[in-house]
């Protein structure tokens, strides 16, 4: 039986998504695969989809609420793969009892508002030009490595590079055997 990878989105959800079919591609054989969209789990709806309005919902309590939703949702241990917000979300899940077998998040830049970490197996992926990135002092202070990639913003996740890599990373996780 495949393992399980929910997979949340960045707080674009599917209307700016396009780039989140080529982890599926990788990733379907190998997991059984539950996505969620992070605004239909916010509760999101704003009437002008910037991203200044989209930012303010999550913020004004839409991180709060997807958090609550996804801890009635999933209740088996499961493996995550988080984009931005969707890390933010998932991580904040984890400190509230989530069960996680590994959370793989990239550019979740709000946990650097965060005081302590989920006890699970980490993977943290920011671009070095994310302005909004952890610093080095709440990395040693939280106690977790930050994996940085040179030349690479924000958006990285969105990157075919960075795609591939991150999934070669996760299918390690189900296709090596124990020896």
């Amino acid at each position: 039986m495949a393992e399980k990878l929910v997979v949340l989105s960045d707080m674009w959800g599917v209307k700016k998504g396009l780039w989140i079919t080529s982890y599926f591609g990788y990733l379907q054989q190998y997991y059984d695969i539950v996505f969620y969209d992070c605004q239909q789990l916010g509760n999101i709806d704003v009437p002008v989809t910037t991203e200044e309005n989209i930012h303010k919902a999550f913020v004004g309590g839409g991180i709060d609420t997807a958090v609550a939703h996804l801890l009635k949702k999933e209740t088996e241990a499961s493996h995550y793969l988080a984009f931005s917000t969707g890390g933010t979300i998932a991580w904040k899940a984890a400190l509230k009892g989530l069960p996680i077998k590994s959370l793989t998040a990239i550019s979740p830049t709000r946990i650097r508002l965060e005081n302590e970490k989920p006890d699970a197996p980490l993977n943290l992926i920011f671009g070095e030009r994310d302005e909004f990135k952890p610093d080095s002092s709440w990395e040693k202070e939280i106690g977790v490595d930050l994996d940085v990639i040179p030349s690479f913003g924000h958006q990285l996740y969105s990157d075919e590079k960075i795609i591939s890599q991150v999934c070669l990373e996760l299918l390690e996780k189900v296709t090596k055997k124990a020896v």
